[in-house]
């Protein structure tokens, strides 16, 4: 499940750059964040991927969604010039930034070679035998 951050939360759930020169990421899990904006057609297509990617790695990274429009200061902190606009957290290092609507594949790329997470496993749909049905 995502969760949409304002300046204060921000300041507590990821960095406070009003204290700290020096990033430091304040969660215990790694995090993605999601710069958007309600009048972006690109943000709004990407919002289904990115719901879609919080339930499938949820208690192993954290997504975060920023409205641009609504906190313009951690825009201006991160020099967002389009959207979306997606930032990547690891638990320690850098964070590092991606602008466009990624697709899932190239999200779980991401988390594979930031984070260090795999996909979780696909659900398999098993038809049991007797269900199967063979042409004549």
């Amino acid at each position: 499940m995502t969760e949409h951050l304002t300046k204060a939360t921000f300041l507590s759930k990821v960095f406070d750059y009003e204290k700290n020169r020096e990033w430091s990421y304040s969660g215990d899990i790694p995090c993605v964040i999601d710069f958007w904006a309600a009048w972006c057609g690109p943000c709004r297509a990407f919002a289904h991927t990115f719901e879609e990617l919080s339930n499938e790695y949820a208690g192993k990274i954290a997504f975060y969604k920023i409205d641009t429009d609504a906190e313009k200061e951690l825009a201006a902190v991160f020099g967002i010039r389009s959207i979306p606009s997606i930032l990547f957290v690891p638990k320690t290092g850098k964070p590092q930034m991606a602008a466009g609507a990624l697709s899932k594949a190239a999200m779980q790329q991401a988390f594979k070679e930031i984070f260090g997470i795999d996909a979780p496993p696909q659900s398999r749909i098993i038809v049991p035998q007797s269900r199967i049905i063979t042409p004549f």
